[in-house]
């Protein structure tokens, strides 16, 4: 009050909010420029491919001029046609580029909207309602249930306050907040009990509050200024394709020098023969870019959305989808993720038992297991009693929606209220005792609620049922809350239907119990109870009434992991993946938690929130590998373990549901968010979402990443190979034959490099997962395309296309100069690279297996495409507009089984290269 120059009761003035307008502006988050739709586009046509093919296009452009000027057009043929086809090309890639880039970033969009836009406050003396954007520090904010937190403020006085802080903490429970409270400075934002944060929801009570932070200085201000600095970086395919393009294009331009001076050093230097080896250049140059690359692999990625989409993994930019396959760490919130997001008791301890509970969620089935057998909790009256304080005790509702969903049994079951309030209606439904039928039996006429200060609750029932409660009065008292405070007011205990005398040996089992299920994890409640002769008269004194009880026993509780997430935790050791759990929650659940689900091992350390931020990033970085599990964590915490993990070389996939994990999901190499639980803020921020909240969504979606990366290498290999093989006879022509002369038009080419690489490419993208995929460790994210062997098969198969073709063409060239039409040898060679093509599409589907050894019909597309390519090649050469327009000719019966028979030796060079390494390999064992 006295730093911000306020008043509790009169807050501030008129003049001293002109002032602080001026000097802290509005209470609204500030938005910093981004990218432009205009740079984006832009930023398309800068990869170095595209400017060779621009380049290659107003080259090719302007010898058509010149052909038009000297009058040199062949009769028919259509002028700048080439140009026109290679910037098409290059606009459908850009276009391509600037769809999966352009979608702007609406995550600060999103958290603008959790702005309330309406506050209640005291100026001047008046209470007014006022624009939360006109607040500002100093100003006294009247909060009550229902309403949305709009500044940071420090509570001056507060009844009965909970507020739930999910969206910015990560953990499902409201807090229960304290006015007279004074904390440590470096308090963990979940434990700041005694300030409340934008953004926020009230769920109960209501409270006065001095505001401290408007704007971008509040909670909710540092986190969308966190978003903001957070720069995305390419994806391991976008760098490898870079990378890619810079080889080829480096590879083309030597390869158009050597041409050039070879030929020209070869026939001697003059006008026409230097056209003609450009034209053979520009050949080159449109041969070595894959030109159907980018479309094939957009198409890739999609099919492989679609797949994770029936998988409940939602792809909000393609290139997550391969991504994904590299991922080598899973950064995992606790909350909903690897746990139901339900609490549900595990525990229950009464003086003389100990009785252990099964069941999930909030489903009343499940059994009470003593000394390892079950047994009926109506049988115990220790046990059936504390059932019942559980059921009194308690104001929220069971209920079952019906589920026509097919294989279904029985309905939903969800809870209205508290959900450590439902989780005890669930306890006492697996004991038989529906609530509807107690509240009949036993009517609630007087409670003295809970509050924070007297961290307990109770009721008063009237006992109309002796056959519930034996040795019972007329009324009975039923009391829940802090184990340490009932057990404070209990002098007795139960022991079958007769109250013993509570020993001091007793109360400190009680005690030791207790913390050992704290310690394991579990919430726990203390529940005790008294029988009455009389309602108590008048206005209740609770220090009267809430003496001499009799102690019923411990209910401990857990937001229990989902059944699937250990199997899951454990597919993803196997695949190499390392699973970390970072959560707000306390560090001793989030530890019984991670050992429950094989997270962590017995020893490993957790880190808290606190410890955190005492240590610099660069101890960070040297402690990341040991720690697999970060407790009580900030907003900026996790954004810090994100990128000390990235500085370890580890490739990061980040699951989070609130506000405060927007930050670091945008920093992560895939952010991945919740589709239920999920705030906007933390989709929008996202690559990936989870439909239904699962960590082991995550784990099959890793899988389909892996298969989507493995189909891509065998399509780049595909594509590549071939166009090598283009390349080499294009060179060798003007060099191996009498007359020089270019085999393949840019046209050509670009059919080639589309159509009869394109359509069988994509066939390949849809190749079924090999049986190893999820049993090795993930590749090296920043392993080099090439690597592997990949750079290597593409130089021998290009080497092995290129002799083929270019004895053909030497043989083509010899048998067309003595025909009537002397130019057929080039569609004899454009035939054959293309129906080569169609061989390899069929042979490389396997590295190791033979074709006859695949069933073909795990992939009856390669077929298809195949067959399809096939005909369209033939239509070229026999539907006359088409053989017009691409410059073939006319093949008989024979030349035709000639291209067919040596585009089939490609086939088999193939085939004998499996048999020769499956041989190497039995010879080396």
């Amino acid at each position: 009050m006295r730093v911000l120059d306020s008043d509790r009761s009169t807050g501030l003035t008129n003049e001293q909010v002109k002032e602080r307008w001026q000097k802290y502006g509005p209470n609204e988050l500030e938005e910093t420029a981004g990218r432009s739709s205009w740079d984006i586009l832009l930023d398309q046509f800068k990869n170095i491919m595209l400017l060779m093919l621009i380049g290659v296009a107003f080259v090719s452009g302007f010898l058509d001029v010149v052909k038009l000027q000297q009058g040199d057009l062949e009769p028919g043929e259509v002028p700048f046609k080439d140009t026109i086809a290679i910037l098409l090309i290059v606009i459908l890639n850009g276009v391509l580029g600037y769809l999966q880039e352009s979608r702007a970033e609406k995550a600060l969009a999103a958290l603008k909207k959790m702005s309330s836009p309406k506050v209640r406050i005291i100026r001047d003396g008046r209470t007014l309602e006022v624009s939360a954007k006109e607040l500002v520090p100093g100003d006294i904010m009247l909060l009550e249930a229902g309403v949305q937190v709009a500044a940071d403020g420090r509570l001056i006085e507060e009844s009965n306050l909970q507020i739930r802080e999910a969206a910015l903490t990560g953990e499902a429970h409201a807090v229960e907040k304290e006015a007279n409270l004074h904390l440590a400075e470096d308090t963990p934002l979940g434990d700041r009990i005694n300030l409340v944060f934008q953004g926020t929801e009230v769920v109960q009570g209501r409270a006065k509050v001095l505001v401290t932070n408007t704007g971008m200085k509040t909670e909710l201000g540092r986190i969308a200024e966190m978003l903001q600095s957070v720069e995305s970086e390419p994806t391991p395919l976008q760098q490898r394709m870079s990378q890619l393009g810079n080889v080829l294009v480096t590879g083309s331009l030597v390869l158009v020098v050597v041409v050039i001076i070879v030929g020209l050093l070869r026939s001697g230097w003059n006008f026409a023969t230097f056209i003609a080896l450009v034209e053979v250049s520009l050949s080159m140059a449109v041969a070595v870019v894959p030109e159907g690359l980018p479309a094939v692999i957009t198409v890739t990625l999609a099919l492989g959305t679609q797949r994770m989409v029936k998988r409940n993994a939602l792809i909000r930019k393609l290139p997550a989808v391969e991504t994904l396959g590299s991922v080598t760490t899973i950064c995992s919130d606790k909350t909903g993720t690897l746990t139901q997001n339900k609490m549900v008791v595990q525990q229950v301890a009464t003086v003389k038992q100990k009785i252990q509970v099964s069941g999930e969620g909030y489903t009343p089935e499940g059994e009470f297991i003593l000394d390892n057998k079950s047994v009926n909790a109506t049988q115990y009256p220790e046990l059936k009693s504390l059932l019942l304080a559980c059921v009194e005790c308690n104001d929220a509702e069971l209920q079952c929606e019906p589920n026509n969903a097919p294989g279904s049994n029985g309905g939903n079951w969800k809870i209205l209220g508290d959900p450590t309030e439902g989780a005890l209606l669930t306890l006492a439904g697996k004991g038989n005792l529906q609530k509807e039928n107690i509240d009949r039996q036993m009517p609630r006429v007087e409670e003295i609620p809970f509050s924070s200060e007297r961290k307990r609750m109770s009721v008063i029932v009237k006992n109309e049922s002796e056959s519930l409660l034996e040795n019972s009065g007329n009324f009975i008292l039923f009391s829940k809350g802090s184990p340490e405070l009932i057990l404070q007011r209990c002098t007795y205990y139960l022991e079958g239907w007769q109250n013993a005398k509570l020993t001091e040996n007793q109360r400190a089992e009680i005690l030791e119990q207790n913390n050992q299920m704290a310690a394991n994890g579990l919430r726990v409640l203390g529940f005790a109870y008294k029988p009455m002769d009389n309602k108590p008269s008048g206005d209740l004194n609770e220090n009267e009434v809430e003496q001499n009880l009799v102690w019923l026993g411990l209910v401990g509780m857990l937001d229990a992991p989902r059944p699937e997430v250990r199997e899951a935790v454990a597919r993803c050791r196997q695949a190499g993946i390392r699973p970390v759990m970072i959560t707000g929650d306390h560090q001793l659940t989030a530890k019984a938690i991670a050992h429950d689900l094989g997270i962590a091992q017995e020893g490993d350390r957790v880190l808290t929130g606190q410890e955190l931020q005492r240590i610099s990033q660069e101890e960070l970085e040297r402690e990341v590998d040991q720690v697999s599990i970060y407790a009580r964590v900030a907003p900026e915490h996790k954004l810090r373990i994100v990128q000390a993990l990235q500085n370890r070389g580890k490739f990061v996939a980040m699951t989070g549901d609130g506000v405060n994990d927007a930050p670091a999901l945008k920093q992560a190499d895939i952010g991945i968010a919740m589709g239920i639980t999920g705030t906007d803020v933390s989709k929008e921020a996202s690559d990936m979402v989870l439909l239904d909240d699962n960590f082991a969504t995550i784990v099959a979606a890793t899988e389909e990443g892996r298969v989507v990366y493995t189909n891509i290498r065998r399509f780049i290999k595909y594509i590549l190979g071939s166009n090598i093989g283009e390349v080499l006879t294009i060179a060798a022509a003007p060099i191996l034959l009498p007359t020089g002369g270019v085999p393949l038009t840019p046209l050509q080419i670009l059919w080639m490099n589309l159509v009869t690489d394109g359509v069988p490419a994509l066939a390949l993208a849809v190749e079924p997962a090999e049986p190893n995929v999820m049993k090795r460790p993930p590749f090296n994210p920043r392993e080099s395309i090439f690597s592997r062997g990949l750079g290597w098969y593409m130089v021998r198969v290009g080497i092995i296309f290129a002799i083929l073709t270019i004895i053909l063409m030497e043989w083509a060239y010899t048998h067309s100069q003595g025909s009537g039409d002397p130019e057929r040898w080039k569609t004899m060679v454009f035939t054959t690279l293309c129906l080569a093509q169609m061989g390899h599409a069929i042979a490389i589907r396997s590295n190791t297996q033979l074709t006859i050894e695949l069933n073909p019909m795990t992939n009856p597309y390669v077929w298809g495409a195949v067959i399809l390519t096939t005909i369209l090649q033939l239509m070229l050469i026999y539907v006359p507009p088409l053989r017009a327009f691409f410059g073939t000719h006319v093949l008989d019966f024979g030349e035709l089984l000639i291209c067919l028979g040596f585009s089939m030796l490609m086939f088999v060079w193939i085939e004998l290269e499996k048999l020769f390494i499956r041989w190497f390999g039995k010879t080396r064992k």
